[in-house]
């Protein structure tokens, strides 16, 4: 159980480290002044941020349960 702590402690690090450089550097809207060009390029913009936190998240749940499965089996 002390290996289970350690490992959602962990998990839940990683999502909050990676939830707070996904924000925008000054708290402003990205992308710079107004009347600028696209705000990336090539354009079709495709915002992977909301993907990447959700993988994160099952990819947690899933060492989660496979590190509870290993300790119960040890029991």
């Amino acid at each position: 159980m002390k290996h289970f702590k350690y490992i959602l402690l962990l998990s839940l690090f990683i999502m909050l480290v990676s939830i707070a450089y996904g924000q925008p550097a000054g708290g402003g809207p990205p992308g710079g002044p107004a009347g600028g060009g696209p705000p990336c390029w090539p354009p079709p913009c495709v915002p992977i941020d909301g993907g990447i936190s959700f993988l994160l998240a099952i990819g947690a749940a899933y060492g989660a349960k496979k590190a509870y499965q290993n300790i119960k089996e040890e029991s």
